[in-house]
């Protein structure tokens, strides 16, 4: 299984790849993808052209988002949620599944706290992944984090239906 987690934002939108071989998750590669700061019209595009382009590098077989958060600020929600289905768009024009975690879900996954803090994630990414060198991006570590969220659950699912059908 490869997938691609993705941590959308209009500003900022993080991407993990992770592949899961024999049970073990190595990361890929992981980054920002970010639209110049001056661009007022075409983030939507950029984002788009640049999720579709990750998808064709890197061939996974799964993406993963974070799902949007109840904000405060209803114009936060809805800018994140444009972003939300700009991805989503990218996977189904790829043909690959969605699966989205709400972020409580995704730190319990990786923390075993549900209101665990950036930093906290971002080490247990570390710990995980055990990748070359840290992650200085706060999106790209809860991109992986929702990668990791996914790998977990989708290894669980897999126990249980080879259970049912005993």
């Amino acid at each position: 299984m490869r997938v691609l987690g993705i941590d959308p934002g209009m500003r900022v939108t993080g991407f993990a790849v992770l592949e899961e071989i024999s049970g073990r998750l190595s990361l890929m590669q992981s980054g920002e993808i970010a639209p110049p700061p001056q661009m007022r019209d075409g983030r939507l595009k950029f984002l788009f052209t640049e999720i579709c382009q990750k998808i064709e590098l890197y061939q996974p077989t799964v993406i993963a988002l974070e799902d949007t958060f109840f904000a405060k600020n209803v114009k936060s929600a809805l800018t994140l949620g444009q972003a939300k289905g700009v991805a989503r768009l990218a996977a189904e024009i790829n043909d690959l599944p969605v699966f989205e975690y709400a972020p409580t879900a995704v730190k319990m996954a990786v923390v075993g706290f549900g209101e665990a803090t950036k930093d906290q994630i971002k080490e247990m990414v570390f710990q995980i992944l055990k990748p070359a060198q840290r992650m200085n991006s706060e999106h790209e570590a809860d991109a992986a984090a929702v990668a990791i969220c996914h790998a977990h659950s989708a290894q669980w699912q897999a126990k249980v239906a080879v259970s049912a059908v005993r």
